[in-house]
């Protein structure tokens, strides 16, 4: 809250005072803001001003919208520098001046939402300490091992890195050569072949069906039934006499 006072303050005086001595150019007035009070050691809360009763008001106006934070001193320097501009025209000294007088809309700036901290279930025992390099070769025996041992051991170590990395770089380069997939291209004289095969295919097969079904027809016919059926005469039909 104290920080946000003092940022507010701040906008009031400007930097170098300059807010400040546009404002007693502007409304006639002296104005004094009080930033440090010595004798309590704090910070100072009071803006004193003297002048003219319009000045006065004009001044007031300006400290309680800055505070408030419901606009900023510079806008009001910039709308009384208007009206100075209007007052001095004698043809606009008796019209409103309402439509020549900026019409500032106040913009809340979007705030930074805080992130809330997940709670931690409480323990009454601190975390485990980390283990420290020597506890680390005593586990792993490394530290009993000679000097002559430990530089192998490093040597060996170090040489599979090396090993490793070389591989790595011979992949990368390898890579570079390697010829991008060309997109298949199809022959339209290959695929109107492939669709005239197609359809001799299709022919054949219906040629091969008829013949079969002819072929099973033929062995389906019942010898004593046709021979019976072609032995006897047509039966003639009887004539209706009219």
């Amino acid at each position: 809250m104290q920080e946000r006072f003092v940022k507010r303050r701040q906008h009031l005086v400007g930097p170098n005072s300059s807010t400040l001595k546009a404002l007693e150019i502007l409304t006639g007035c002296y104005i004094l803001v009080q930033v440090h009070c010595f004798h309590l050691n704090e910070q100072g809360n009071t803006v004193a001003a003297m002048g003219s009763f319009k000045g006065l008001k004009q001044v007031r106006r300006v400290v309680e919208d800055c505070i408030q934070n419901k606009m900023h001193p510079v806008y009001h320097i910039k709308t009384l520098m208007m009206k100075r501009e209007l007052a001095s025209d004698p043809a606009l000294e008796n019209e409103n001046w309402d439509r020549f007088l900026p019409k500032l809309k106040k913009k809340n700036a979007k705030q930074k939402k805080v992130k809330s901290k997940e709670k931690k279930t409480y323990t009454p025992f601190p975390p485990p300490q980390p283990l420290s390099k020597v506890s680390l070769q005593l586990e792993s025996g490394e530290y009993f091992l000679s000097d002559q041992k430990k530089f192998a051991k490093k040597w060996q170590h170090k040489l599979e890195k090396q090993t490793e990395k070389t591989a790595e770089n011979k992949r990368k380069r390898e890579a570079a050569f390697v010829p991008p997939m060309e997109p298949v291209t199809q022959d339209p004289s290959k695929s109107a072949d492939d669709k005239n095969d197609v359809a001799a295919m299709a022919m054949s097969l219906r040629k091969k069906a008829k013949e079969f079904g002819k072929q099973k027809s033929l062995e389906n016919v019942n010898p004593e039934t046709y021979i019976a059926a072609s032995g006897e005469a047509p039966l003639k039909k009887k004539r209706r006499h009219s």
